[in-house]
């Protein structure tokens, strides 16, 4: 039997149809005993669509070095 981890391990290439069909149907036998992974999957499903409708625009300069201080917690870079 499956873990939880295996399958957030290949959620993506369950999505995508690329994984071999032994290990899909375990997976689907996964996902129909585990309500959480069933959540996880729906979540990730979502998240795809919201990306895939609104692709995101790189950041400005101001933007990126804001936020690079924020992760160092130093100032902004010049």
């Amino acid at each position: 039997m499956l873990r939880c981890r295996d399958l957030t391990e290949d959620a993506s290439r369950l999505m995508d149809g690329d994984i071999a069909l032994p290990r899909r149907l375990r997976l689907r036998l996964h996902l129909a005993l585990c309500s959480l992974c069933r959540t996880y999957m729906d979540q990730m499903r979502k998240t795809r669509a919201l990306v895939a409708r609104r692709p995101l625009a790189p950041p400005s300069r101001a933007e990126e070095d804001a936020l690079i201080a924020r992760m160092t917690g130093g100032p902004p870079r010049e």
